[in-house]
């Protein structure tokens, strides 16, 4: 009979407890009760989501963006319209099939179009590998800049970043260079020894030029914003050291 009595007693005290968790007798508010809710299975604390994919700085959020719309929408679009049909209007003299060709192939050891795509995949390996180990791992945009391995891994990612946009750049300088010249003399003795030196006409010369200093102009943002996403995460780093 007294053990009956005394599991009441306990089952009463443990709902006096969930009514009135404060020692005072005060009851929880319901913002209370829906913060302990969301910390013991709050959906949005347990998997941040597509939250984790994005950059944990300004910079590297606005660098996202410019890189992701603003460079290819302009590589895209623009691209294939100067560039698409180029080997189409490629003319050389004499103007035969195989002499253009041959001297096409020279004049463009790789199509700008397809150069510019794998420099844009590359240089996006680097930060795809780290937001993908953080939302495997689910880490936090705080814990980027909050833990040492974290940032230092970042920083690596950013830092390999600007190494192949200065690599890329380059390599476009030595394969395009900074402007495109209306004619290109193409050595077409290995095709044929009567024909030489040839001259070929180079079509929309000047709309090329004014696209590659584009696409030169689009590397060096790209490297300032990488550097000053590294100062950045230098600077907020330091403020959260300040404030422990």
């Amino acid at each position: 009979m007294s053990s009956g009595r005394g599991k009441r007693a306990r089952e009463a005290l443990r709902f006096d407890r969930r009514a009135f968790p404060f020692e005072d007798g005060r009851r929880a508010s319901p913002w209370s009760e829906r913060q302990a809710a969301g910390r013991m299975g709050s959906p949005n604390n347990a998997t941040p989501g597509l939250r984790l994919l994005r950059p944990p700085t300004v910079i590297g959020q606005f660098h996202t963006l410019f890189f992701g719309s603003v460079r290819m929408f302009f590589l895209g679009v623009l691209g294939f319209a100067v560039y698409g049909n180029e080997a189409l209007h490629f003319s050389c003299e004499p103007d035969k099939r195989e002499v253009n060709l041959f001297c096409y192939n020279q004049f463009r050891p790789i199509t700008p179009q397809v150069f510019w795509a794998l420099q844009l995949v590359t240089v996006l390996v680097p930060g795809a590998i780290f937001h993908l180990y953080a939302a495997c791992k689910s880490i936090a945009q705080e814990d980027i800049l909050q833990r040492p391995a974290y940032t230092v891994f970042y920083i690596l990612s950013v830092l390999l970043r600007i190494i192949l946009e200065v690599v890329a750049f380059w390599l476009q300088s030595q394969l395009f260079g900074f402007q495109v010249n209306p004619l290109y003399r193409c050595d077409a003795g290995a095709l044929d020894k009567k024909f030489n030196i040839t001259r070929c006409m180079v079509p929309e010369h000047f709309e090329k030029t004014i696209f590659l200093i584009a696409m030169y102009t689009f590397t060096v943002i790209t490297i300032m914003l990488c550097i000053a996403e590294v100062f950045e995460i230098l600077y907020r780093r330091l403020g959260f050291l300040n404030t422990q």
